[in-house]
């Protein structure tokens, strides 16, 4: 039993993982921006799982929202076994043509905040020889879809080399590399996830089972899914024009 710090908990595949960690007996700091909406759900986790849930609003689009949580990633008195970081939002714009300030919002939650609140767990975690960080990347990190991907191309990429700094010193660092799941992730985003069949979605509770099970064993990149495992198996082998050609921007459905 220990304390996990999860990013993005107020819904979807961010609440899934608070729910799962909490039925293992682990504490919980609960991160997103509503106070009042995070507030609701911890409550209800602590009379149905008996746990502590702690409750810290953040803006992670703000770099000292993101230091704060950090901080708390690092704080020796209430020590963190567990960073999930998984906050983050489908820009739902074409680059060209959409707002730049939304752009930088979504490079600063998904890239920015992750490099933050990893830096705080790194060296917290190495000092001490024991942690685990799980980092939500993307299918889409193997394809071409605009700036999402790259987003999520870089948290796999460097949740990969944080692995290889920090698995000698006894932390555990995963990129989950998930596709579609049914959360209010696509509503959000203002796209219609009815245009996908029903076989292209993965249970959330499915991709955050996957995510733990891979942190608790080591493993670097887990993919949940026999589909989206074969789908990314294909893109990292395919020639690059053709997954710009068939896994670009108009894959996302915008």
């Amino acid at each position: 039993m220990g304390t996990a710090l999860i990013t993005g908990a107020s819904s979807g595949l961010g609440l899934e993982f608070a729910w799962q960690l909490a039925a293992e007996r682990n504490d919980l700091v609960l991160v997103a921006r509503g106070a009042e909406t995070l507030e609701k759900i911890a409550e209800e986790i602590r009379q149905v799982a008996a746990v502590k849930v702690e409750v810290l609003a953040a803006d992670l689009s703000k770099r000292e929202d993101a230091i704060k949580v950090g901080q708390r990633v690092a704080d020796t008195e209430k020590p963190i076994g567990l960073l999930v970081n998984n906050a983050g939002f489908g820009l739902g714009q074409e680059f060209s043509e959409g707002e730049l300030e939304k752009e930088e919002n979504a490079l600063n939650v998904m890239v920015r905040a992750v490099m933050i609140t990893c830096h705080y767990a790194a060296a917290e975690f190495r000092r001490r020889g024991y942690g685990g960080i799980i980092n939500v990347s993307s299918m889409t990190s193997v394809t071409a879809q605009g700036t999402y991907s790259a987003h999520k191309a870089w948290v796999r990429t460097f949740s990969e080399g944080l692995a290889t700094e920090l698995t000698p010193h006894g932390v555990s660092v995963t990129a989950v590399t998930p596709g579609l799941i049914h959360t209010d992730f696509h509503r959000r985003s203002e796209v219609d996830a009815s245009q996908w069949p029903e076989i292209a979605f993965v249970p959330a509770e499915q991709v955050a089972q996957a995510a733990i099970e891979a942190c608790r064993r080591g493993r670097v990149l887990v993919t949940p899914g026999w589909l989206y495992k074969m789908l990314v198996g294909v893109a990292r082998v395919a020639p690059r024009w053709l997954v710009r050609k068939v896994a670009g921007p108009s894959l996302s459905g915008r």
